[in-house]
């Protein structure tokens, strides 16, 4: 159908409100939920905390539930089952809403469809898909782990405009500007984790946390680490600033070849309700993650200087022929302080 400029407003706002639980919902999706009445905005919030109220039932409770003859906006679908809290269906029906406009429906399958076929069923009527595409990016990461058991990944990486990303005896500090190191501590408080690999640990004695004031995020701090070398709890990733999970072959599968199953690792991370998953890594385990299909997009800070061929390059993955090169898809590029930003995907 054809969405009114109104409709479109009143979803962009639910868009804008679901991000203010990006820290605090966990497990949970970002919804964000505005409800109208004649035309006006009489109740809007979102999803604040994870195990408390939903999104429609927080807006609900700002106009004492007495929502006849309303129409609600919500970026996902309403839950149909008891989970950390009753069904929002219900609530809807007995509040009395009218109409209810859905960005995307629920990838999971407790819920998937249900919500809207119990709306519908009660004779509330339902318009699906206004602001879809964006509603799937906001929560891209939850819909990965819900249809593969995986959460998302994007792949930082800050290297020179030659492709390096240390130097021979593994100085890295600093390729990039303040800028983009600014930036990066966004990047991380967008993610529930961030992992690395024990090579890193070793060398950099990274913190691994969120460094911005007023910020609340505080992702878990994972490193791969197949030959259990990160054993000395003085280093910085044992900081009492954040979790830190170590994986190793005591507590993950490992592979013929000794390494650490990749794949079953990023498992692990998704039956603990991780749906975004920051790598922050040296070449080796970039390289890994990458022939093992598991990144799903690219952040790449370029900084205009130089470290020459002695220095490590940006992913370890030898090819041999032209047709063996792996192209990207460029999303977005813009410069931070003096350097360039890149977004990308595999094509």
């Amino acid at each position: 159908m054809a969405f009114t400029e109104q409709d479109i407003e009143c979803m962009s706002l639910a868009l804008k409100l679901s991000q203010f639980g990006r820290s605090d919902v966990g497990a949970n999706p970002m919804v964000g939920c505005v409800i109208t009445r004649d035309d006006k905005i009489i109740a809007q919030d979102y999803h604040q905390l994870y195990g408390d109220g939903h999104a429609e039932i927080n807006a609900l409770n700002q106009i004492n539930h007495e929502a006849e003859n309303t129409k609600l906006y919500v970026t996902l679908e309403p839950c149909s089952h008891y989970g950390k809290t009753p069904p929002c269906v219900a609530a809807l029906i007995n509040a009395g809403v009218k109409k209810v406009f859905i960005a995307m429906i629920d990838p999971n399958p407790l819920v998937s469809g249900k919500g809207i076929k119990i709306l519908q069923d009660a004779g509330v009527e339902v318009d699906i898909g206004l602001l879809e595409n964006e509603a799937k990016d906001l929560n891209r990461g939850f819909i990965k782990r819900m249809q593969t058991g995986m959460p998302f990944v994007t792949s930082k990486i800050a290297m020179s405009i030659d492709g390096k990303i240390a130097m021979k005896s593994g100085e890295s500090k600093w390729i990039t500007s303040e800028a983009s190191r600014n930036d990066v501590q966004i990047l991380r408080s967008e993610n529930q984790a961030i992992m690395t690999g024990s090579k890193t640990v070793s060398n950099d004695n990274p913190k691994m946390t969120v460094r911005l004031n007023n910020s609340k995020s505080k992702p878990l701090r994972v490193v791969i680490d197949s030959n259990n070398q990160i054993i000395d709890k003085s280093l910085n990733i044992f900081s009492s600033d954040a979790g830190t999970l170590i994986l190793n072959n005591s507590n993950s599968e490992i592979l013929s070849n000794g390494k650490l199953d990749l794949k079953s690792a990023l498992r692990q991370l998704g039956k603990k309700g991780i749906n975004t998953l920051l790598l922050e890594a040296g070449s080796g385990l970039n390289g890994a993650m990458l022939e093992a299909g598991l990144i799903d997009e690219y952040i790449i800070y370029t900084a205009p200087v130089i470290l020459g061929s002695d220095a490590s390059s940006m992913i370890n993955i030898p090819l041999n022929k032209m047709s063996e090169k792996i192209e990207l898809n460029i999303l977005d590029i813009r410069q931070i302080g003096s350097d360039i930003k890149i977004r990308a995907t595999l094509k």
